[in-house]
């Protein structure tokens, strides 16, 4: 795959949809804390992995418009948020999440008359930062059940998977998102429900939720985001974390 640029990018906060509205991104990062653990025979500083952390920076315009940014973001939200910037919006396109406690909402007035923030989240709810690929392309406005595209990972894997739901908007009695697995796109290994791949019946919006499967469990090649249920509108994203090594 060739070089790319940030262009086309998405940034999603806890089922609201702020792309529009963000100027940058400073920070997207996360990883292990580096732990000194150096002994005395050594030349050099030795380090192992300790406790996972997770971060995002961005800078919005000032857009008070409702579910805009500076509404969404101005209730500095005392509980934990849902944090996605995605590189691009293509189906299977990387995409980061971060469940996250948003620390400010901070304005600053230039000379020339710009009005912008800036803000940052830090993980929270003992999960770090997890990168993986969006089950959508960008937002996907279902009117009815729907089989989704599928993502091609090019081999199975067996430590299982995080994923991540934004809901944008939501009109009927209920819905369901649920990701499917197999081994070759359907062709001869029919599409089924992956085990503890399912969320939460979706009755509202704007919302989030997060899940995950056991951690030993085993991923096929393939996998798509189907949705089921009673509704004209279901406006979404999906981020899938399959996991690669034992976590």
């Amino acid at each position: 795959m060739a070089k790319q640029s940030g262009l086309g990018d998405a940034f999603y906060v806890s089922g609201h949809d702020l792309s529009g509205d963000i100027g940058s991104l400073g920070n997207v990062g996360g990883g292990p804390t580096p732990l000194e653990v150096t002994s005395i025979d050594k030349s050099a500083i030795e380090r192992i992995g300790g406790i996972r952390d997770g971060r995002m920076e961005y800078s919005p315009w000032f857009n008070p418009a409702a579910g805009r940014a500076h509404e969404v973001l101005a209730a500095l939200p005392t509980g934990h948020v849902l944090q996605t910037y995605c590189r691009g919006t293509a189906l299977g396109a990387p995409a980061a999440c971060l469940i996250a406690k948003q620390l400010n909402h901070d304005g600053t007035r230039a000379n020339d008359g710009a009005l912008t923030f800036s803000g940052q989240g830090q993980a929270a709810a003992g999960i770090a930062l997890e990168w993986g690929r969006l089950g959508t392309a960008g937002v996907r406005a279902d009117t009815t059940a729907t089989n989704g595209a599928s993502i091609d990972d090019g081999a199975a894997t067996e430590f299982g998977l995080s994923a991540y739901l934004h809901v944008m908007a939501f009109t009927g009695t209920s819905a369901t998102v649920t990701l499917q697995t197999s081994s070759d796109d359907g062709g001869g290994d029919a599409w089924a429900d992956l085990p503890d791949g399912g969320f939460t019946t979706v009755t509202e919006a704007p919302g989030w939720q997060r899940i995950e499967t056991a951690h030993d469990a085993t991923v096929e090649r393939y996998l798509r985001v189907v949705t089921t249920g009673t509704f004209t509108v279901l406006d979404f994203a999906v981020v899938i974390c399959r996991q690669e090594v034992e976590w």
